[in-house]
């Protein structure tokens, strides 16, 4: 079990702020900016996320960014896909992060505050889904890097959009813009930029007069479908992930 005041100020990338009613805000961010994802912080959210979803005084959770994205920057630095051991850690990692997602047992919200050009499962694992008119969604580093999308959002974007739109999706790198997306499902509300916090917090206020045990049990029975979808799916997605990572490796290096 966490208590906010051991976690709030543990996570570097992280700003975490709670209302007295018991809204937990999380700003991903980097030095104060904008995220910029890198092996560090794959690491450092697997705990982050535990953290909250053991934390009994979290009553509805609100995820977002800083600056004009919500996660549309990647440094290689601190990723090792290209030796069995460290792909080893970030296989763990990419399971892992997803499960402590879906252990945050309180209604789950994100505000996407601008593009979110990788890690989208994050918010398709939200129940509810707030996004801007800046915000637009597109896979776009694992192509870059050579590899599979493998990593969850080959699971959820076909689950969400349907089989043949997330496929393509993800094939083509589409870029989704925010009123497509919520044609499609995957967005609940597109608001003002400078109304996307404001109108969360109306959402999370609402959900947190709810009796504890109703709102935590209502975001395991709206969960379990998603939950069984990452159990069976994750693993082999990332291995393969790994596997083209691999390939990629030896192309770069062929004597090795």
């Amino acid at each position: 079990m966490s208590r906010f005041d051991t976690y709030r100020d543990q996570y570097p990338n992280a700003r975490l702020t709670r209302s007295p009613e018991g809204v937990l805000e999380i700003a991903l961010h980097t030095d104060g900016g904008k995220l910029i994802f890198n092996g560090h912080t794959h690491e450092q959210f697997v705990d982050l996320f535990h953290d909250v979803g053991s934390d009994p005084d979290n009553r509805v959770v609100i995820l977002t960014g800083t600056g004009d994205a919500f996660m549309d920057e990647i440094n290689p630095e601190g990723f090792d896909f290209f030796s069995p051991r460290g792909y080893d850690k970030i296989y763990r990692e990419g399971k892992k992060v997803l499960m402590n997602l879906l252990d945050i047992e309180v209604p789950l919200i994100a505000a996407l505050n601008g593009p979110v050009l990788l890690h989208s499962e994050y918010a398709l694992l939200a129940d509810i889904v707030l996004a801007t008119p800046e915000t637009v969604f597109q896979d776009k580093p694992h192509f870059d890097f050579g590899i599979v999308p493998g990593d969850g959002v080959n699971l959820l974007w076909p689950e969400v959009i349907g089989s043949v739109r997330g496929r393509y999706f993800l094939l083509t790198r589409q870029r989704l813009d925010a009123e497509t997306a919520k044609a499609w499902g995957a967005v609940n509300e597109v608001v003002p930029t400078d109304r996307l916090l404001a109108r969360a917090h109306e959402i999370a206020s609402e959900l947190a007069k709810l009796p504890p045990l109703t709102s935590r049990y209502t975001r395991i029975a709206l969960t379990q479908k998603l939950r069984r979808i990452v159990d069976e799916g994750a693993g082999y997605g990332l291995a393969l992930e790994g596997i083209s990572a691999a390939e990629v490796a030896r192309s770069m290096h062929p004597s090795a």
